[in-house]
């Protein structure tokens, strides 16, 4: 279950604007406050549309269709019902952009325009609402949640404070869990994470966003940072049997991979130009591969110039160091400092660039 696409649809990134800090906590007047229902009604008005359009409600974890409509007139209409609030995206013909919409239990009015329907006017879900006011709050920060933007450390606490304060305000929220889902992008610290969890209303812990965060919490206190990452043992390409203590005194990536992981393989090119740029200065990567084809695995080692350390048992998902580790998802990987300690995880693209020019000298 993964919320990448509400992540991915928030508000076009901007450069980061100096915001001065608020000095008080401000709470969100409502205006003609909407009537909850027993079900949503989506009234959509559109200009720009043929008739016959179709109109869908997708589900934000699978991309599949909840409803769907047709546009007559330039009106449409969707009816259903929602045991809580939850995050939808609404698309024509299943083609972008996509409105990005939470949704709740009400009556809900949509004006737009074709070409622009991200930027239609949405009315009527008190859910939306906070989902406006939170995204507009990071709107000047977009760029320091874009792996490849230049580190902008006074970005980075501002949006930290706003996305924390909107969490404190509002625990009985169901958009709550992404200001949540946003702040542990920021600082990633679990325990920070789980602490920001546990203020939220029993209805909202148990929403399905709510259940990823705490998944997330649980497999982030796994080979938590901070801790030594334990010694393993595995044998290289040539079958010789290579230890990771062997590489201490060394900043170390492990790098858990396979060569039928599509994500993997995408993201091998960044961990290649890291390796080049750091390997005469002290840091090195160890390659961990959950193949079970050797002749693939050697292959995919050639074909992505994966120039380092590689390792394997040859036993898939049943891979020795990665059930060590509970490895259940694929690319994964753990930076050590000299002395073992893991320093970052599931560090990816430029991010993985910026971080070791900070460290390796």
């Amino acid at each position: 279950m993964k919320y990448l696409l509400l992540l991915l649809l928030l508000p076009a990134t901007l450069l980061a604007q100096k915001q001065v800090k608020p000095k008080a906590k401000k709470k969100i007047a409502v205006v003609n406050k909407p009537v909850i229902r027993d079900g949503y009604i989506i009234k959509g008005n559109v200009t720009g549309f043929k008739d016959g359009t179709i109109v869908s409600l997708l589900n934000a974890q699978t991309g599949a269709p909840d409803m769907n409509a047709i546009v007559t007139n330039g009106k449409f209409t969707i009816k259903g019902k929602l045991e809580r609030p939850d995050f939808k995206l609404l698309v024509f013909d299943q083609k972008p952009p996509y409105l990005s919409l939470f949704l709740d239990n009400s009556v809900v009015e949509i004006n737009g325009k074709n070409g622009a329907i991200d930027k239609a006017g949405v009315v009527g879900s008190l859910s939306h609402l906070d989902f406006q006011t939170f995204s507009m709050l990071l709107l000047p920060y977009q760029a320091v949640f874009d792996e490849n933007a230049p580190y902008d450390s006074a970005g980075v606490e501002q949006a930290k404070y706003l996305s924390k304060e909107f969490i404190l305000q509002r625990p009985k929220s169901y958009v709550t869990p992404l200001a949540i889902l946003r702040y542990n992008q920021l600082v990633d610290d679990p325990l920070e994470t789980e602490k920001l969890y546990n203020t939220l209303s029993p209805e909202v812990k148990s929403s399905e966003m709510g259940n990823y965060i705490n998944k997330i919490v649980a497999e982030a206190k796994k080979n938590p940072i901070g801790s030594v990452f334990p010694n393993f043992t595995q044998k290289d390409t040539a079958g010789v049997d290579v230890s990771l203590n062997s590489f201490r005194g060394k900043y170390v990536l492990i790098d858990f991979w396979a060569s039928w992981c599509r994500p993997c393989r995408e993201e091998n090119p960044n961990v290649v130009i890291a390796f080049n740029l750091y390997k005469d200065k002290n840091f090195t990567i160890i390659g961990v591969s959950l193949d079970k084809a050797k002749e693939a695995w050697l292959t995919a080692i050639k074909q992505d110039t994966l120039n380092w350390t590689q390792l394997s048992d040859l036993k898939g998902w049943g891979n020795a160091v990665a059930l060590q580790f509970e490895i259940y998802s694929i690319p994964q990987n753990f930076l050590l400092d000299p002395e073992g300690k893991i320093i970052a995880k599931n560090i990816r693209g430029a991010a993985l660039e910026r971080k070791l020019k900070m460290l390796v000298k």
